[in-house]
């Protein structure tokens, strides 16, 4: 997966907290078989909100993936490299997938939420504490790759090692931000990266990414960029409905959100926030034409791979409408 300008890049998100795993895995096949160019996947261990029901193991879903599809690569969007994974982990699982599906594999990484990390390890940090584990967890993923000894003793991690299933193809590696520090450390960093729509489309916030790039010695024009866009394949109600499962989103990268670890709670202060704010930017409707400009929106921003979230119950629905009737207009 490239996602150089020129040559954008379709995904499918399968979406962890909403379904099932064994469900997941249908819609991946799926979507490989709509024309979708591949998956991004939610890694979390537990929903953002109780009501969400799902927190399946995102590499496991991958890992069958690699298995019961042939073209499409796939990946997460994001992993969080720094508690309750430790980088060398990261590494090692994604080489293994690597070798499952050579060729096809990405990663997406970012400094987590308190509803994985500190749930999962008691072990939660403020941004600079998590910037500074992200940085030191990259440089880590990337030297482990290479299949050669480690004997690294960090800020945050120790790995005395080496893999001796490297990767079997050089793989991508995407950092998500949307404030000018994260901007930063992705331009300097990654491979490419992971941002909300919102940022994608405000030139201030882009503007730091390209001028970060620049300073790297890269090509503002060949990076990949990656966002996602929340769709349903319905009328207004159906928007509404799935609205209730993602009813924190418009404040979910507040601190009131971000550092909290219980999707019950979590839950409780999305309450307040009106339906039609959480659906006002999503597209739905059964107008194919609408969901080719909406996406049209964000590629003429300069994002080169669109991840398509649909959030109704019925995903086979949205797949092969999109398969049907968007994406060969796109393409």
């Amino acid at each position: 997966m490239d996602g150089r300008p020129g040559t954008p890049v379709f995904n499918y998100v399968l979406s962890h907290e909403q379904f099932a795993v064994p469900d997941l895995l249908e819609f991946g096949v799926a979507a490989e078989q709509a024309g979708f160019d591949g998956i991004a996947t939610s890694d979390h261990f537990q929903p953002w909100q109780d009501n969400q029901g799902h927190a399946g193991f995102a590499w496991a879903t991958l890992a069958a993936l690699a298995q019961r599809t042939s073209r499409m690569h796939f990946g997460t969007a994001v992993t969080c490299p720094s508690f309750r994974y430790q980088p060398a982990i990261v590494a090692q699982a994604f080489a293994t997938l690597s070798q499952l599906a050579p060729g096809r594999v990405y990663l997406g990484i970012g400094t987590g939420e308190a509803l994985n990390e500190k749930a999962a390890t008691g072990i939660w940090g403020e941004y600079e504490e998590r910037a500074e584990r992200l940085v030191e967890a990259v440089d880590l993923i990337r030297r482990l790759w290479t299949g050669e000894e480690v004997n690294h003793r960090g800020a945050c991690f120790q790995v005395r090692g080496r893999l001796y299933d490297p990767p079997a193809q050089p793989i991508p590696l995407y950092i998500a931000a949307a404030g000018p520090r994260s901007m930063a450390i992705a331009a300097r960093l990654g491979d490419g990266l992971v941002a909300d729509k919102k940022s994608v489309l405000e030139k201030s916030a882009r503007a730091v990414f390209d001028d970060e790039l620049r300073k790297a010695g890269k090509d503002p024009e060949a990076a990949p960029i990656m966002t996602e866009l929340f769709v349903v394949v319905g009328d207004q109600e159906e928007a509404a409905r799935g609205a209730e499962l993602w009813r924190f989103h418009p404040k979910g990268m507040e601190r009131s959100m971000l550092y909290d670890p219980d999707p019950r709670s979590i839950q409780r202060k999305a309450e307040d926030i009106p339906l039609q704010k959480v659906y006002q930017d999503w597209q739905y409707g059964t107008n194919p034409e609408a969901h080719t400009q909406a996406i049209q929106k964000v590629l003429d921003a300069g994002v080169n791979i669109v991840n398509i979230h649909s959030v109704q119950p019925d995903q086979m629905c949205a797949i092969e409408f999109y398969g049907r009737e968007v994406l060969p207009r796109l393409r």
